[in-house]
């Protein structure tokens, strides 16, 4: 059984979906790793790398469609809005393809690739459940988006993140704030934290206080009922009008203080909730800046802009794409390691695909199989009937 791997195709991703070390591991387990020529520059591997791994790399993206029974990308149909819909016409049917698929926000491309025969794994969907950890694609590139966020927030404040005393008098440190303290939040608590700054954090959910002071910062607590503000799977659940619109106005106090501010709260599939107003900048410190992760999904600032940088009454607000395409080669090899475990799982001993929907590992990252959308909560979202009883519970090739 072949695995592929193709160069990313959509602007701006350097990541690359599989390195070096995952192929020696894969070919451990009777698989053959085909690998588009120039696939992992952007994360710093060479063709010849690949090779010494044990590798074939070859020229043509097309070969690698046509060759591979298991196709593995970063960003697959659904994420990559800009050009996946390319890749289309080189997909089989019987392939399968594992890589990140937005299915919550995009959940027709579960249907786009079950009308082509292909079975598709959601990297999103892997459930956080512990023996899965170590196929967390989320967990892992929230890590790196986290730490990069502090840095990109630290280049771009005119204030240095540790108290000095000097000559010229003592430098204060820096007020750091975050919101959000799952992993992304966490990570950017730590960092933070390790650059000498003064880290404070927020986030709904009550659980999370315990979290904040393992890393070092001081939790902020609102008067506002949370107890119900955790969903599945740990992520914060998406609250009411009159919830966010209170939140708001005992945050704006908060915020007032800040020198830097880092924005992380998402809810999956949904667009992020504004968390910062016009008006609660406008109270912020000039030379303040808002470094807003969630900008993919509409920001938690209403004044971010995607991709772009914008000073407004005096604070500079950081909407970034792609946060962890930046840091491509420790983002590559935690995704890779990512998927390579989650291969593993899905291959036997003999290196044959063996899908087994009684495991939930399987059950919740297929979102298509056998020219049918089979995961549950993608035939929700595009108003399909529940699947019926005689839905397939094991499948090999």
């Amino acid at each position: 059984m072949i695995v592929g791997v193709v160069a990313e195709s959509c602007p701006g991703e350097t990541r690359v979906a599989l390195t070096p070390a995952n192929v020696a591991q894969l070919k451990k387990r009777g698989l053959e790793v085909l690998i588009q020529a120039g696939a992992g520059a952007g994360a710093g591997h060479g063709d010849s790398d690949y090779e010494s791994a044990g590798a074939e790399v070859v020229n043509s993206r097309a070969d690698v469609f046509a060759r591979a029974d298991i196709l593995s990308q970063v960003q697959s149909f659904g994420s990559n809005r800009a050009t996946a819909e390319a890749d289309l016409p080189l997909l089989r049917n019987g392939q399968l393809v594992v890589g990140m698929m937005d299915p919550l926000g995009e959940p027709q491309s579960a249907s786009v690739l079950a009308e082509k025969g292909v079975t598709g794994v959601a990297l999103e969907l892997v459930p956080r459940i512990t023996r899965a950890q170590s196929m967390d694609v989320l967990s892992s590139m929230a890590t790196i988006g986290g730490y990069k966020a502090v840095l990109v927030a630290a280049s771009n404040s005119g204030r240095i993140f540790p108290m000095m005393m000097t000559a010229a008098g003592t430098l204060q440190a820096a007020r750091v704030f975050v919101m959000g303290a799952g992993v992304a939040g966490l990570q950017a608590c730590a960092t933070a934290k390790r650059l000498g700054a003064v880290v404070e954090a927020y986030d709904v959910r009550p659980a999370a206080r315990e979290q904040i002071l393992s890393v070092g910062a001081k939790p902020i607590e609102l008067a506002l009922e949370t107890e119900t503000a955790e969903g599945k799977g740990g992520y914060a659940k998406a609250q009411s009008d009159d919830f966010i619109k209170r939140q708001q106005e005992l945050m704006s106090e908060v915020l007032a203080q800040q020198d830097i501010v880092i924005t992380t709260a998402a809810v999956p599939g949904a667009k992020s909730p504004i968390l910062v107003t016009t008006d609660m900048v406008k109270r912020m410190k000039p030379g303040a800046v808002i470094v807003d992760m969630a900008a993919e999904r509409g920001g938690n600032c209403e004044l971010t802009k995607l991709g772009e940088t914008v000073v407004e009454h005096g604070v500079t607000i950081i909407g970034p794409s792609n946060l962890t395409a930046t840091v491509a080669q420790h983002a590559s090899q935690m995704f890779g390691k990512n998927v390579e475990n989650l291969l593993l799982h899905l291959v036997d001993e003999n290196g044959q695909l063996n899908l087994d929907f009684a495991d939930e590992i399987v059950r919740e990252t297929v979102v298509s199989h056998q020219g049918d959308v089979v995961h549950e909560r993608m035939r929700e979202l595009l108003g399909l009937p529940s699947p019926a009883p005689s839905a397939p519970q094991a499948a090999e090739s």
